[in-house]
């Protein structure tokens, strides 16, 4: 079955010159597409490759080397004389729970011990070479091997080193990603080494959607003959993108632009010069691709809105995105001499945005209003986050890759070889020659070497991090409700959930108050939905400590079940009290014993020159660590460590 055509896609224009830009300037580092579910941006990126020139590569060459300037490092090299073909660009895909060795490749160890050669088992990435590599769900993708890709489309070359063999070949290749922010964001350090990133979101318009839903069910009828409709204009476009690579070279980028670039870059407050470096190659492949030999402002202002929105972020839980009226005022602002033509911002402009009132949904930031009991409830905004300490689940886990709880997985330092059951993860040398040498005189070896078998094999036991379930059940009755301390409490918690976004964890967000509580937020990677709920959390009415418990427990017994290698860390935050329905300090009592076993933090609220403990006597009962608000902070335990060691000198 033919592949959806691309000039079929309705609408996203932002995204088809992204796509296309990157085609023609693979150094403009790939394109990162975010956008909810089911916009066509997997659609798209398949159908990209279609519209690629074919390579010439050189016969038997595992590393598609170009004939006419080959690899002088190539492992199938040296390719003197060499005869050629000519082949389709290709499309790889890589899946989110790729191996490391699927990605970069591997040593095929049966033959390096038995026969003393080097045979480099080519991985994803020389696969891509001169081609596509997509990596859907790429937020959800390891970030270490998220590091590995974007170093090698960024350097296009790819190096191997382990088991004391280094082998490189060439990897260029255009890299495109795609995510749903729902499902967690990308880190910050690896947004960044994206080139363009466009964000994408379904069409409003119901005509436009009436179309996008006609042309889908015609594909699904017939795709031959609804791929031959627009086969013209993908031929076009296809000989468009071919035309421009041509004129890549030639394109000049003048002092003014390059100026014009740097200045704007400054205006954002960008960091580092990688945004300065990737506008630039992204405003000459737009000249080339509207056919100009010298970048022009239009150019910039293309690249600029493509390169710059995802490198404004200062905060992980700031939403990225330039709007563009900012974009059009740096544009002005960078003019050395703006002449009298110049008419300001272009007709696609929209009028300066009002500023949306912060705080919660349906009252300012402050203002108390009705609550559903009847009482009076109020939202207060959080204070400044800090550098949290860092809570652990204890024991070794083996769950999700990450930065928080100690696991055995399978990259960290070894320590131990895996039982001879284990079939999978790096090779341990010397437990596999180990378990092959008592056998070569029975298998009748002959000089140098081991005769090994599959069966020799053994695998390296290594500890590394894992990232957990930190799921938070917070206090949100009246008593909480101090302006001061529900400020200091969302800020402590704030801090921590940024603690959890640093370390790969999956959170979730508890809250009760009243007679009852409610899971505001399901267990997700999305640790920036997490903050917004938590930011907007009104407060008021009663302590149901007891139902808060229970709540917990059961939304932990369900995410046992759907995921079970995510080891759970339980965050409680309240003054202790329990106010709400009969024997209600009792029954918070009993529910606290459904959660013996779980790795719990109390994280006491109660302020005040009189103190009941309640918080503590809580954290006894749940077996948990007690934590005052004020110890939340990592520097308050370094204080404290400091205190003790000049009283202990």
């Amino acid at each position: 079955m033919k592949p959806y055509p691309f000039t079929a896609v309705v609408g996203l224009p932002d995204l088809r010159l992204a796509l296309v830009l990157s085609s023609i300037s693979p150094a403009v580092g790939g394109v990162l597409v975010r956008g909810e579910k089911g916009t066509a941006k997997s659609t798209m990126v398949r159908a990209l490759a279609g519209l690629l020139p074919g390579v010439d590569v050189v016969d038997g060459c595992r590393f598609s080397c170009d004939p006419a300037a080959p690899d002088p490092l190539c492992p199938d090299g040296p390719h003197d004389g060499a005869k050629s073909h000519r082949r389709p660009a290709k499309l790889v895909e890589l899946p989110v729970g790729a191996a490391e060795d699927r990605v970069i490749g591997s040593l095929h160890l049966e033959r390096a011990l038995a026969e003393g050669v080097t045979d480099f088992q080519p991985g994803l990435l020389a696969a891509a070479h001169r081609g596509l590599l997509y990596v859907d769900e790429v937020n959800l993708l390891h970030d270490h091997l998220v590091d590995t890709l974007l170093d090698a489309a960024a350097m296009g070359r790819a190096t191997v080193e382990r088991e004391g063999v280094s082998v490189s070949h060439a990897a260029r290749f255009v890299l495109i990603g795609t995510m749903n922010p729902e499902e967690g964001e990308l880190r910050p350090q690896l947004l960044d080494r994206f080139g363009l990133t466009v964000e994408v979101a379904s069409s409003r318009d119901p005509e436009q959607r009436v179309e996008v839903v006609r042309r889908r069910l015609a594909y699904e009828a017939d795709p031959d003959a609804f791929a031959a409709q627009y086969a013209g204009e993908d031929a076009q476009l296809a000989v468009d993108i071919e035309a421009a690579q041509r004129l890549l070279p030639a394109v000049k980028l003048p002092d003014e632009a390059l100026r014009q670039i740097a200045e704007i870059c400054a205006s954002f407050e960008v960091d580092g010069m990688r945004a300065d470096i990737v506008t630039a190659r992204t405003a000459i492949a737009h000249a080339a691709w509207a056919g100009r030999d010298e970048v022009t402002t239009e150019d910039v202002r293309v690249a600029a809105r493509l390169a710059l929105p995802h490198r404004r972020r200062r905060n992980p839980f700031d939403a990225p995105g330039i709007s563009e009226e900012q974009l059009e005022q740096a544009l002005q602002d960078a003019q050395p001499d703006p002449g009298p033509e110049d008419d300001g911002p272009g007709p696609g402009s929209a009028p300066p945005e009002t500023p949306e009132p912060q705080g919660s949904e349906n009252a300012p930031q402050g203002e108390a209003q009705p609550s559903r009991s009847g009482g009076q409830q109020k939202t207060v905004g959080a204070g400044e986050t800090f550098k949290a300490r860092v809570f652990r689940v204890k024991g070794m886990g083996e769950g999700e890759r990450g930065r928080r709880s100690r696991a055995i997985t399978d990259s960290g330092r070894t320590i131990g070889v895996q039982p001879a059951s284990v079939r999978e993860g790096r090779p341990h040398l010397v437990a596999t020659v180990k378990a092959a040498a008592p056998h070569q005189k029975a298998r009748g070896r002959a000089g140098a070497g081991l005769e090994l078998r599959p069966e020799d094999l053994r695998f390296a036991l290594r500890e590394g991090r894992e990232g957990n379930l930190v799921l938070f059940c917070v206090d949100a009755s009246g008593s909480m409700g101090a302006k001061t301390r529900m400020r200091e409490v969302k800020s402590a918690v704030l801090s921590l959930l940024l603690d959890a976004y640093q370390r790969r964890d999956k959170v979730g967000l508890v809250t009760f108050r009243g007679d009852a509580a409610e899971l505001a937020l399901p267990p997700t990677i999305s640790v920036d939905a997490a903050a917004s709920r938590l930011e907007s959390l009104p407060t008021g009415g009663r302590t149901p400590l007891a139902e808060g418990l229970l709540e917990a427990a059961r939304v932990l017994r369900v995410e046992e079940i759907r995921d079970p290698r995510r080891r759970p860390l339980l965050v409680v935050v309240t003054d202790g009290r329990a106010t709400s329905g009969p024997d209600a300090v009792a029954r918070a009592r009993a529910a606290a014993g459904l959660l013996a076993g779980v790795t719990t933090i109390v994280m006491d609220c109660e302020s005040g020159k009189m103190r009941l403990g309640l918080a503590a006597d809580l954290a006894t009962h749940l077996g948990a660590e007690h934590v005052p608000l004020a110890d939340v902070a990592a520097e308050s335990l370094a204080a404290a460590v400091r205190a003790r060691t000049g009283r202990a000198a």
